[in-house]
């Protein structure tokens, strides 16, 4: 039996790239919808927009789901759609950046069925900009977080 249907839109936001950023999801499962950001000290736009997916899947309850993901990330959309993320899997991430955040979508994205739906950034999707407002909200608290996984190299 499969599980709930299940559309979440994510998006991240670096400030200086590297430099403060922050996540910003919506979830969407019939009449429920839920938003999730979260801000950090110093990161990376790729490692925000990878970590919106990966905190997004965490949150849902139900093995199995059938997730749909729009983001407006290639660089996560394709990494999945195309195959990347696997074969650099198989190479142990060798020259590839956010292997920790990588390895923890890994774990998650195989306890649901997921589809990768790119939306262009700031072409006025509603639940795309809303994404965009709490990834940059989030990196503007005064409290941020440390992105531990976080490499300058």
């Amino acid at each position: 039996m499969a599980g709930p249907k299940i559309t979440i839109y994510t998006d991240g936001a670096a400030r200086g790239n590297p430099g403060p950023g922050g996540y910003g999801i919506v979830l969407l499962s019939g009449k429920y919808r839920k938003e999730i950001s979260e801000g950090f000290k110093l990161t990376t736009n790729n490692r925000m927009e990878l970590l919106a997916v990966i905190v997004a899947l965490e949150t849902l309850k139900i093995p199995g789901s059938e997730v749909t993901i729009y983001t407006d990330s290639k660089y996560v959309a394709d990494a999945v759609t195309k195959g990347w993320v696997f074969n650099w899997l198989k190479k142990r991430f060798k020259g590839k950046k956010n292997p920790d955040l990588w390895l923890r979508f890994l774990e998650i994205y195989k306890k649901h069925t997921v589809k990768f739906i790119w939306v262009k950034g700031h072409a006025n999707n509603p639940l795309n900009e809303r994404c965009d407002e709490l990834a940059v909200e989030a990196s503007l608290q005064p409290i941020l977080k440390e992105d531990t996984g976080y490499n300058p190299e």
